[in-house]
């Protein structure tokens, strides 16, 4: 069974590794859900290529003015 080091790594098992398509060198995210469980998430390149398409833009905003909108007091 695998442990947490000293350095909090974890070492994904091989065959888990194997199924979701993860290779050394890859890239991934990891997010903790309310009950503890961790999900980790293969990043893909161009995986979001495309979903801002028919996203009408304004012009007349800048980008400061967009920053800005974001950001509650």
């Amino acid at each position: 069974m695998p442990k947490v080091s000293s350095k909090r790594q974890i070492t994904l098992p091989v065959d888990q590794c194997r199924l979701a398509g993860i290779e050394p060198g890859d890239e991934y995210e990891s997010y903790v859900d309310n009950d503890g469980h961790i999900t980790i998430i293969k990043k893909v390149s161009g995986a979001a290529r495309g979903i801002l398409k028919g996203i009408r833009v304004d012009r007349q905003v800048s980008e400061d003015d967009s920053r800005q909108s974001g950001i509650r007091a």
